[in-house]
């Protein structure tokens, strides 16, 4: 399986994924960390990839998503935006409703 395949593999098989510059035990970018606390506020379970291992990781989601930055946050396989939109979101109440789709 090739990068681009995992990436996809990732998306699909976890649901709810965030693409994060670090761990989210150990965020290593304040964008990174502010959505590792939105998801973290709510207590969903999610999986966290650092793009920081493989600077090829970065590439092939941003190729898939086309969106450039990281931080990227998936539900149910559909991107729902980096740092600024999950935070948007949370402020006005959207995300919840968002994160409450994938347990079903």
């Amino acid at each position: 399986m090739n990068l681009s395949e995992q990436i996809k593999s990732d998306i699909n098989e976890n649901p709810i994924i965030l693409f994060m510059k670090g761990t989210k035990d150990m965020p290593m970018c304040g964008f990174s960390n502010q959505v590792v606390q939105i998801l973290n506020h709510y207590g969903v379970n999610y999986k966290d990839v650092n793009v920081l291992t493989d600077p090829e990781i970065r590439v092939k989601l941003s190729e898939q998503s086309g969106w450039p930055t990281i931080p990227q946050l998936f539900v149910k396989g559909k991107l729902i935006g980096g740092a600024d939109i999950a935070m948007e979101l949370h402020q006005n109440g959207e995300l919840l409703d968002i994160l409450d789709i994938s347990e079903n």
